[in-house]
């Protein structure tokens, strides 16, 4: 990654930056599945179960979401457009990755209907970093009014295809998710970095919120298959 950060090549950092990020699970599984082990009495469960490892998906998933949706606005915010551009593949390719894993459990029309739904909020994040980076205030108000409204359809989605996950719980994850993105882009365009990184954590953290409810509502819909 840092090769190519050198060499000025963004798409090729963004693509090692995520094959690096993907590879901790390489070390972080092993080492959960051996302190089980070693403390069967301190930490119930089979760190290595399908239910597991469809937690774990979802929840590296939905973070990667958040570093890089930030990473493209902090370019986008910062008029680096190849950067942006960069950053904007990577997204689209977790977009594709996140919709393949529901595809995986509801299969290839749930993924086909999820991937444009999802891809909606990501432009609505866009348009309002570009209204503050060009101090538009009513397209600002515009972007945040219009994600406020998809969390409702997001909800509506996801309650739709799983019994256990009411929609107005799904549609407040999502616009605490919405919120945290909000404030990581205020504190991009105030150039506000350590305010910026903070929040970017925050958001990234805040993604188990909803990683965890929805591996679970799958697992108690799905029993035999998890």
């Amino acid at each position: 990654m840092i090769d190519a950060q050198a060499a000025r090549e963004p798409d090729r950092a963004f693509s090692a930056l995520r094959a690096g990020a993907g590879h901790m699970q390489m070390i972080a599984d092993p080492l959960a599945a051996a302190i089980v082990k070693q403390f069967p009495g301190r930490i119930a469960g089979a760190s290595e179960s399908p239910a597991a490892g469809l937690r774990t998906a979802l929840n590296l998933a939905l973070r990667e979401h958040v570093y890089l949706a930030a990473a493209a606005t902090g370019a986008a915010l910062g008029g680096r457009d190849p950067e942006f551009k960069a950053a904007a593949d990577a997204l689209d390719a977790n977009s594709v990755a996140i919709s393949k894993a529901i595809g995986s459990v509801y299969g290839a029309d749930a993924e086909q209907a999820f991937l444009p739904l999802w891809r909606k909020h990501i432009g609505m994040v866009v348009d309002y970093a570009v209204g503050k980076a060009t101090n538009d205030r009513a397209k600002q108000d515009r972007a945040v009014n219009e994600l406020i409204g998809y969390t409702q359809d997001f909800g509506a989605f996801l309650s739709g295809a799983n019994p256990h996950l009411p929609k107005s719980v799904v549609a407040e994850l999502v616009k605490h998710h919405v919120v945290t993105l909000k404030d990581v882009i205020d504190a991009q365009a105030a150039k506000d970095h350590s305010r910026a990184f903070m929040a970017e954590r925050i958001g990234a953290g805040h993604m188990q919120m909803i990683a965890d409810p929805l591996a679970e509502a799958i697992v108690q819909q799905f029993p035999d298959r998890f």
